[in-house]
């Protein structure tokens, strides 16, 4: 069946299941939150215990059951299993305990539960399309059973720092999915999780027996190509309207696949674009406190999709200021393995070249700030503890508010902690983190760190999207993201350290981030329909709340 819109009246029982076929539908089971007349209605009499919950005692017990529990990998479980059976009830929970559901159900457990995919396993959600469906892709996806206008899809190669996890991977789609759904309002019956499994050159996963995956070596070349290219058309046949977010593709197939697709679909990468206007509004709002200007330099540990995503729309951002392009990128440098990218290395990749910049080899992060003197360093390296005691105290001699980005996650890939930052530039740095971290007590003076997670911009930006029926995302969009981001930022959260707005206003910001997008797309043409009146308004009608409906005609 077709779930209807959320405002549209209530369901007839004819439209509906009855019964256990009920119970066991997550997009419209309520559990013991069914009336009776609904119980009567549905064939339900019996089936469930007699006393009619409301949906807050229902979250409240979930809730106590959640804390009684020891660690977040069981949390993340319980969790799951929510979802899989009553999915306004799961979306309520996150969207009233943000922050505290968040890092269970994303970053930092995340990272854990697809390392223990297979021993964790409970029910299938989503679409694995593997090598063995070549030829048949768009049949599979019409196995299907619900309209969709999102899907976010992995390959597995490079799920969060932690490399290639194959068809584990999915946990990656699965959460994306839920956050765009919490954070976003977007129905839960709209999102599709696909992940293309080609394999894993991950040797444990193969003499793994609880593995769910092919046990087969990684595709490449243009075997590899062409499985992503049927999906891609089958997913525009199957689904024309449909918006695509690749996710934790490895460097070398992330680059290329989105200048494949990005003029042809309606398509982005949210490890280059997310992040990239994530970390972009970050910088607006440091600048904020410091006074500064985006011009000043800024030196990236790391440089793959993140490092360089945020690198591009910075310079794009410079360039909107009214300084060329070539003077925005002499600006910005970049530190990977082998050291900082130069034009005497002959060494580089594709996407490393437009910052490789004249200067003699430095082969240590130390070194290249000490000659360089950044205003700021941005740590996307996955690599943890690479901030270290040395590097921040030089940053805090070089700079009276050091701009300090610890991006990688999960938190044992972070360049430096929280309390880290703090402790070694007495309290001065203008902290970020990609991880979650408590509040820091230093001198006297409390400060809350908060996240650059990417939940702040690729929820909105998909909302704006969808609900101005966009043909193309662009980079511009991603910069609007995080102009309006930044713009929510309050003197009070700079005053505490805060660089992003607290996670409890999620839906507040996907929500204005929505809207300029949606403006914008109207704007250069890429949406459909005419402009409406109130676009804030339009588009905040198009959200998702998670309550209950009744299931029984007025």
């Amino acid at each position: 069946m077709t779930l209807p819109a959320p405002k549209k009246p209530a369901l007839q029982s004819v439209d509906l299941p009855h019964g256990l076929a009920l119970l066991r539908d997550p997009l419209l089971n309520k559990g013991t939150a069914f009336s009776l007349a609904e119980r009567d209605s549905f064939g339900l009499r019996g089936l469930l215990p007699p006393h009619v919950s409301t949906m807050e005692e229902q979250a409240d017990r979930i809730l106590k059951h959640l804390r009684r529990l020891p660690d977040n990998l069981e949390k993340f479980v319980v969790l799951n299993a929510l979802r899989d059976r009553n999915e306004t009830l799961f979306l309520r929970v996150v969207c009233d305990n943000i922050d505290e559901i968040q890092p269970l159900i994303y970053t930092p457990t995340v990272g854990e539960a697809c390392q223990r995919f297979g021993d964790i396993f409970q029910r299938p959600r989503g679409l694995y399309i593997s090598t063995n469906d070549r030829g048949q892709i768009v049949q599979l996806m019409r196995n299907w059973p619900h309209p969709t206008r999102l899907i976010v899809v992995t390959d597995g190669e490079r799920i969060l720092g932690l490399g290639d996890l194959g068809a584990n991977g999915m946990g990656i789609p699965v959460g994306k999915l839920s956050l765009y759904s919490a954070c976003a309002g977007i129905h839960p019956s709209l999102c599709l999780p696909v992940v293309l499994d080609v394999g894993t050159n991950n040797a444990e996963l193969l003499t793994n027996p609880q593995y769910i995956g092919l046990r087969q070596p990684r595709l490449r070349g243009d075997d590899y190509d062409a499985i992503v290219d049927e999906f891609m058309q089958a997913a525009q046949q199957v689904f024309p309207d449909v918006l695509i977010q690749f996710e934790d593709f490895a460097n070398h197939s992330a680059f290329r696949l989105l200048q494949r697709y990005r003029d042809t679909a309606c398509v982005f990468n949210d490890d280059i674009q997310g992040t990239a206007s994530v970390a972009l509004a970050g910088l607006f709002s440091a600048l904020r406190v410091t006074g500064g200007r985006l011009t000043e330099q800024l030196l990236f540990l790391g440089a793959g999709e993140a490092a360089t995503g945020i690198a591009d729309l910075v310079v794009a951002a410079m360039v909107a200021e009214g300084i060329s392009e070539d003077e925005a990128r002499r600006g910005i440098w970049l530190v990977d393995s082998k050291g900082l990218v130069v034009k005497a290395r002959k060494d580089l990749a594709e996407h490393k070249l437009g910052y490789a910049h004249e200067h003699p080899p430095v082969t240590d992060f130390l070194a290249a700030i000490k000659e360089l003197r950044p205003t700021g360093i941005i740590g996307v390296s996955a690599v943890g503890g690479t901030f270290t005691s040395e590097v921040l105290r030089t940053m805090a001699e070089l700079n009276a508010r050091p701009i300090i980005f610890a991006l990688s996650n999960p938190t044992s890939h972070a360049e430096c902690s929280a309390e880290e930052a703090y402790r070694h530039t007495d309290g001065r740095a203008l902290f970020a983190c990609g991880s979650p971290y408590a509040p820091v007590t230093f001198g006297g003076v409390s400060f809350v760190p908060r996240q650059g997670n990417n939940s702040y911009i690729f929820p909105g930006v998909g909302l704006g999207v969808i609900a101005s029926g966009a043909s193309r995302v662009t980079d511009e969009m991603f910069m609007v993201a995080a102009r309006t981001l930044s713009s929510l930022v309050t003197e009070a959260d700079l005053a505490q350290g805060s660089l992003y707005p607290a996670l409890p206003r999620i839906r507040e910001v996907s929500c204005r981030i929505a809207a300029d997008v949606s403006g914008l797309a109207y704007k250069r043409g890429l949406a459909s329909g005419r402009v409406p009146d109130d676009v804030l308004g339009f588009v905040r009608a198009q959200m998702f709340e998670a309550e209950y409906r009744s299931y029984l005609a007025p």
